[in-house]
């Protein structure tokens, strides 16, 4: 894929599937959600991010998990990795012992639970910039991490970073992605990072999303961005509508809680968690079955 095109469009924050009982990863179910998803149209995935529940995970279990993302995408679609923490040297260290092969980005979260100032972010990814050998795109969730990236600190990293090509933006906050999109440098990636948003910011300018719904529904989800990136904001507008109760739904008790019990619905995967995860209620897993027969995919 052409530089100038890398990661923009649908990216999937890739969900990981574990057996009942033993809760180890089910490679079976993770190989053929992966063919799912590249077969109905998505443009790359995102391995090892939040919603894959990495946190939960050995480092023994994560390598594996990479591995064989790599193995079964086979080149077909590029592969973003979540690579990041709140202690800068370690970060980079894991990169220095990161087998990049295979790998076309990282995504990079902001610093969680330090709470550094916006001169220690600009720091921080500095740091991250200069060690890594695929391009970088930032996440800024100040919901999950307590420290919000300012528009001002993201276009000062953009300028000084040339490897820091974009940011997946989850503030909620759109007159800060706006700022964003007004100022940033030429080639610089703003994405999504919240699916019910994803129409407005393509509308505004933004280059995609990284989608946790497109999971369960990665055909609908890529028609509608593919449609509003190429100028045709009246049927993306329809499909967002159509999606936007099961994107609001599948966030109701927490992520990936909502996915899970949505892919199990579709005979995808078995519903297990990690702890402190634990599943859907049964409220919500109903609401969801509802969702999903109304939508009619």
């Amino acid at each position: 894929m052409k530089q100038q095109t890398l990661f923009t469009g649908t990216g999937v924050a890739l969900i990981t599937p574990f057996r009942r009982g033993q809760e180890t990863v089910d490679f079976t179910k993770l190989e053929a959600l992966i063919e799912y998803i590249i077969t109905s149209g998505v443009d790359y995935i995102v391995a090892l991010g939040t919603t894959s529940e990495a946190a939960t995970m050995t480092d023994s279990e994560r390598a594996a998990v990479k591995e064989f993302i790599v193995e079964t995408v086979a080149g077909r679609v590029p592969i973003m990795l979540g690579l990041g923490g709140n202690n800068t040297l370690a970060v980079t260290d894991t990169i220095n012992r990161t087998n990049f092969d295979g790998i076309a980005g990282i995504l990079s979260v902001a610093p969680y639970y330090n709470k550094p100032n916006q001169r220690g972010l600009i720091v921080h990814y500095r740091s991250v910039a200069e060690a890594s050998p695929v391009p970088v795109v930032m996440y800024n969730v100040p919901g999950r991490t307590g420290v919000n990236i300012a528009a001002e600190t993201t276009l000062a990293i953009a300028a000084e970073c040339p490897n820091v090509i974009g940011i997946k933006e989850a503030s909620g906050n759109i007159s800060q992605v706006m700022e964003i999109l007004r100022n940033r440098p030429q080639g610089f990636r703003v994405i999504s990072g919240d699916d019910a948003l994803t129409y407005p910011l393509l509308a505004l300018g933004a280059d995609g999303v990284i989608s946790v719904i497109a999971n369960a529904l990665p055909k609908e989800t890529s028609d509608m961005v593919h449609l509003a990136l190429k100028g045709d904001l009246k049927h993306a507008l329809q499909l967002h509508y159509r999606l936007l109760p099961l994107m609001h739904a599948i966030f109701d008790e927490g992520n990936p809680t909502g996915i899970k019990a949505l892919l199990e619905s579709q005979g995808r995967i078995t519903n297990i968690l990690r702890l402190p995860l634990v599943k859907a209620s049964k409220q919500l897993t109903n609401k969801l079955v509802t969702l999903y027969n109304e939508f009619g995919a």
